[in-house]
């Protein structure tokens, strides 16, 4: 895939300069890359995949915070993410959340579901501790993610 370039407009510059992502999710995640918006993010939990993305704008805790064009940004990029997680990840369901309640940066979370994962059919929010991935399964994942989603350089 191609990578693009991206001019930001004048008037949002300040928002992404002054983007910061949250410890909580820079310390539970490895990063994919940036897309338009959003910087897409694995969570380090082998047993899902699971990607998470964060528009990158300053000070947002809610989706309705989003400007129009970029909460219509964030659900193509969501939809990307979750269509290629599907096909790529051999899915059965996609759960989507933007819980916001441990960390207070807005954030959506995108997890693949199948019968045979562990929380099945409950919510994987609480059902049990992390099992973090081994070197070489996540530098497999992240190429992956990386050569089937728009990542931007």
């Amino acid at each position: 895939m191609k990578r693009a370039h991206v001019l930001m407009p004048e008037r949002l510059r300040h928002l992404v300069e002054d983007f910061r992502l949250h410890p909580q999710l820079a310390g539970d995640c490895h990063l994919i890359g940036d897309m338009g918006l959003s910087r897409a993010l694995l969570l380090n939990d082998s047993r899902y995949p699971w990607v998470i993305l964060v528009p990158r704008r300053a000070a947002m805790r809610e989706i309705y915070q989003l400007a129009p064009a970029d909460r219509r940004t964030l659900l193509d990029e969501s939809c990307l993410v979750g269509e290629f997680m599907m096909r790529a990840f051999n899915g059965e369901k996609l759960n989507l959340g933007a819980l916001g309640n441990l960390v207070p940066q807005l954030h959506l979370h995108h997890v693949v579901r199948r019968s045979s994962d562990p929380a099945w059919p409950g919510s994987v929010w609480g059902h049990s501790a992390a099992v973090a991935y081994t070197a070489d399964a996540m530098a497999k994942r992240l190429q992956i993610l990386r050569q089937g989603l728009p990542i931007l350089i």
